[in-house]
């Protein structure tokens, strides 16, 4: 019997349930002085609902450093290391840009031997590879911001004798003992994650410091590799199991990491550059270095090649080039405009030309570098639509008197 009077409720219910949904869905329309009211639109007014359009990218996360600069109409810029950046040299190289029509600076954020240009907080995972050289990097960026020049952090990836010694399963062995070239430095594998993110993640401290622009260099196995790479220990890490032979198994780790470095840097608002040998683009790759011009080209919003004249031998039919700036950087330029023209997601030429003397190649082989065969390779690259350069000389001194834009 008590089943029966709850089962009679509930018809009960589902029945008023109906009859109270028919009539919300029906217009009755009430005249109330005179005015009219819709049930259907007022229950509908009631019902939060409403249908919302998603963006089809929602916005990435982008870091403000604070700084404030300017991308210049050509980038037109000098090497400068930590010891500089750091010490008297700093004031006289910021008054010559003023002075000049150059206005950007590649600073050394980690240097030749892997070590941090400054210090770190101690809590840093690389406090215990900094030095002292830039003793106050936000300082630098104040004046650079002031004189509007334009910073690039420059960092040395795989060329790190400090973490090949600090973690020599990172690196390459020769025995028990991490390998050495014939300079006496070492280098850590590109084969090892690892060492990308080591790279990579010091990469985004530099540009949270200010930095307008990452330029990676020896982003590359060591020289004459080919030689060697059956007779040193190593870890291929994911590429050992590649099918492709040891050539394309450098090439591909080499391009890869140039390619998650791009992707991790790109919530920090920074240009990515890489510094890639100057003979690469006549080859289709370089076979024990790793570098193939097209594929890094891909990946970089900017690419340096360095062809300084007295690193080239008889290329182009010059017997010496260093005795011929214009003529071997004219030459390059036409063979680097043809490999870009067939790059998908063409990147900002800004070679790295000579102005230091290659008094090593011996006499007859060489001459004195100064304002005049510094502005023979400017024009050079000028004449073939290509407005960015950079200028080395390692020891930071450079020539006076040079107009930095003979053509344009």
């Amino acid at each position: 019997m008590k089943s029966k009077n709850i089962r009679s409720r509930s018809y009960i219910i589902v029945i008023m349930f109906l009859i109270t949904s028919i009539f919300i869905s029906t217009n009755v329309e009430a005249d109330t002085n005179g005015s009219s009211m819709n049930s259907k639109n007022h229950v509908m007014h009631n019902v939060g609902l409403q249908t919302k359009n998603i963006p089809k990218s929602m916005p990435r996360f982008v870091y403000d450093s604070g700084y404030s600069f300017t991308y210049p109409d050509a980038v037109r810029g000098i090497y400068v290391t930590g010891h500089s950046a750091g010490g008297e040299r700093f004031k006289k190289l910021t008054n010559m840009i003023k002075n000049t029509e150059l206005n950007a600076m590649v600073i050394d954020v980690k240097d030749d031997f892997g070590n941090l240009t400054y210090m770190p907080e101690k809590t840093s995972p690389y406090f215990d590879i900094s030095k002292n050289y830039i003793k106050d990097p936000k300082e630098i960026l104040k004046e650079m911001e002031k004189k509007e020049i334009y910073p690039i952090a420059r960092i040395v990836v795989f060329k790190d004798t400090v973490l090949a010694n600090k973690k020599p399963e990172w690196s390459f062995k020769e025995g028990n003992k991490v390998w050495k070239n014939g300079r006496g430095e070492s280098f850590v594998n590109p084969f090892m994650k690892e060492v990308w993110d080591y790279n990579v993640n010091l990469a985004i401290e530099a540009a949270k410091l200010g930095f307008e622009e990452i330029q990676f260099d020896y982003v590359r196995f060591p020289e004459g590799f080919e030689r060697r790479d059956d007779t040193l220990t190593y870890n291929k890490g994911k590429y050992g199991d590649d099918k492709q032979d040891n050539v394309q198994k450098r090439v591909t780790a080499v391009t890869d990491f140039v390619a998650y470095a791009k992707d991790k840097l790109e919530p920090y608002g920074v240009e990515v550059s890489v510094d890639i040998f100057g003979y690469t683009a006549t080859l289709k790759e370089a076979p024990g270095i790793g570098q193939n011009f097209s594929k890094i080209s891909e990946h970089v919003d900017v690419i340096s090649s360095m062809i300084y004249p007295s690193h080239w031998t008889s290329y182009f039919g010059i017997a010496k080039p260093d005795l011929e700036p214009y003529k071997l950087i004219s030459e390059y330029a036409k063979l680097e405009n043809q490999k870009l023209k067939e790059t998908e997601n063409k990147p900002t030429s800004r070679p790295w030309i000579q102005d230091f003397t290659a008094s090593y190649l011996g006499k007859g082989n060489y001459q004195v570098y100064g304002k005049k065969e510094v502005e023979e390779q400017i024009k050079a690259l000028n004449e073939h639509g290509i407005n960015e350069f950079l200028l080395w000389n390692a020891g930071n001194t450079y020539s006076t008197g040079v107009d930095y834009t003979p053509v344009n």
